[in-house]
């Protein structure tokens, strides 16, 4: 009976899903805008983007260049991008092509499908990926302003299915195609991410960089799996297999904090997102978190946002209100 309530447990904490948690949290969610077609010589300027902007190249091959960078950079079959930073590019046959301003080529066309110059040797897909205003800065304050999977990359293997299923849902008229697009962009996406984790060996130490270090990962399923929980540093360390001052090391080198502030940092994500999205009274937030008083989660809370929660609540729905629809 212990053995398997034991198996049972295990089990439960390997269902923890940490990245998958931060995702929902900021609300993540990815649209495929449309793409072109192109062929000759062509070169189209598209302004900075006010969200994160993904695409792909489909056939054939361009060059990306940002206005603050002098060095293009060739994208080719299957190559895949991701730019979080509002920086204005240019994709281009080949370098020195003038380019023209894109809005004025897309704008009012009415198609998902533009072609652009002449043939159809060049093809491309994007999309962009909408994050909450207040929760969505906690991806983007840790993402890198350009990721570049190249198709030749192990990680890019799964892109090859992706992008045939998005182009077919995209030239088809399929019930349920507009939702299976979004599904196929969010799988996208996704997996540009993990891509990004495997193979950056200079990721800055941050949670994004902890949730791609396997050797953390039993610590961070923990807690997660039960923030309200006071886990002591013991106990995160021995599901990590490390001495106590091996793992809090290991953490602080690669997250930037400490476990503890770690936990106390998710903990006041998650009281935002209640003391937005609910109605609950403050006191009970803090129960829900672990605190066993509200004295106790105020003094955090503002200590990490410089706001009282109730202060923080009502300035989240006054913006809420203010907002366009």
């Amino acid at each position: 009976m212990l053995d398997s309530a034991c198996k049972l447990r295990d089990s439960t904490e390997m269902q923890n899903d940490p990245f998958s948690d931060i995702l929902k949290f900021v609300h993540a969610e990815s649209l495929v805008t449309g793409g072109f077609s192109a062929g000759g010589r062509w070169a189209l300027r598209f302004p900075a983007p006010e969200k994160i902007k993904f695409f792909a190249v489909l056939k054939g091959q361009c060059w990306v260049q940002f206005d603050d960078d002098t060095r293009p950079i060739l994208f080719s079959t299957g190559d895949v991008g991701l730019l979080s930073a509002k920086r204005a590019f240019v994709l281009s046959s080949e370098p020195g092509v003038e380019p023209v301003d894109a809005m004025s080529v897309f704008f009012g066309a009415g198609k998902p499908h533009a072609p652009i110059g002449e043939g159809d040797d060049f093809a491309h897909i994007g999309g962009h990926v909408l994050l909450n205003p207040t929760s969505g800065r906690l991806l983007t304050h840790v993402l890198p302003p350009w990721i570049h999977v190249p198709a030749a990359s192990p990680q890019a293997a799964s892109f090859r299915w992706l992008l045939d299923q998005l182009v077919q849902e995209r030239r088809t008229t399929q019930p349920g195609s507009q939702l299976a697009s979004s599904q196929l962009a969010q799988l996208l996406f996704i997996q540009i991410l993990r891509a990004h984790l495997q193979t950056c060996d200079a990721l800055p130490a941050s949670w994004l960089r902890a949730l791609g270090d396997a050797r953390l990962a039993p610590a961070l399923q923990l807690m997660h799996g039960d923030p309200a929980r006071n886990w002591h540093l013991e106990e995160l360390a021995k599901a990590c297999a490390m001495s106590r001052t091996t793992f809090a090391q290991q953490f602080r080198t690669v997250a930037g904090v400490t476990p503890v502030a770690y936990l106390t940092q998710w903990r006041m994500r998650l009281a935002e997102r209640a003391l937005r999205e609910e109605s609950d009274q403050v006191a009970v937030v803090a129960q829900s978190l672990g605190y066993t008083s509200e004295s106790a989660f105020s003094h955090a809370f503002k200590r990490e946002t410089g706001m009282s929660p109730k202060t923080w609540r009502l300035a989240e729905r006054s913006m809420g209100l203010k907002a366009p629809p």
